[in-house]
């Protein structure tokens, strides 16, 4: 039986995918059609939001800032929007460093991502945790999204395939994804970077998650004493989101 596919093409969002298939905890596969990842969604096409309709997506959840939640704003027919705004500063800190009249090259982007998910794990894990009670809240499928749907989203699908017992080799083929798949708009202030630089900004390495994966290991020991410690996955609930989102 062949799998459903895994992007889902739309008009307005390029990076929209299914978490599906994966082999879990217990050789049992990721479900698919429930669990959804994707670049933003306010540019949405009337066919895109009945395609989302007949996937039966009734639940957003976006990790952008409040400037960026207010500048792209959206709201589906069917989709209720929850926010677990986690504010930017890949792009503030390579502005910062321009207005102090240095120059901003790619290695300076490359730092800055590594930084940015250091801090997501240091800062934002309470916005996380929030993800993974609504997953246990009940099983309709979801969508998680941020502005590009690669760092943010891309740290939030991996904490998820991580405690379904995704392996660590197939967590990084998902995240790399994106870059076969996001088209980001063109122009904008960040034109005023070099091509080098936006060539990092735009993309994703193997090594910014493993940025993330790095500190959650130093300052927890372990992804499972994170989830647990930090995402509230005792074992009870670990066991109720396998339940629920392996077959």
């Amino acid at each position: 039986m062949d799998s459903p596919s895994r992007h889902i093409a739309l008009q307005g969002a390029s990076n929209f995918r299914d978490l599906g298939g994966y082999p879990g905890h217990g050789g049992r596969a990721v479900r698919w059609r429930v669990l959804f990842r994707s670049d933003h969604l306010a540019r949405l096409s009337a066919a895109d939001q009945q395609q989302m309709q007949a996937l039966n997506i009734g639940r957003s959840f976006d990790f952008r800032g409040e400037r960026e939640s207010q500048d792209q704003a959206y709201q589906l027919a069917h989709t209720q929007r929850y926010s677990l705004a986690i504010e930017p500063t890949l792009l503030q800190s390579l502005y910062a460093k321009a207005l102090a009249g240095s120059p901003v090259t790619a290695d300076d982007a490359i730092d800055a991502m590594h930084a940015s998910y250091r801090g997501y794990v240091l800062q934002a894990t309470d916005r996380f945790a929030e993800l993974f009670a609504h997953l246990l809240a009940h099983d309709a499928p979801l969508v998680f999204h941020c502005t590009a749907g690669k760092d943010r989203t891309g740290l939030a699908a991996a904490l998820i395939l991580s405690a379904l017992g995704v392996s660590r080799a197939d967590i990084l083929h998902d995240y790399v994804l994106t870059n076969a798949l996001y088209r980001h708009d063109a122009g904008g202030a960040v034109s005023a970077f070099s091509p080098e630089t936006l060539a990092v900004v735009w993309r994703v390495r193997e090594a910014f998650l493993e940025s993330a994966f790095k500190t959650i290991d130093q300052d927890y020991g372990s992804m499972a004493h994170y989830l647990e410690a930090r995402l509230g996955l005792d074992a009870s609930a670990l066991e109720r989101l396998r339940q629920t989102y392996l077959v």
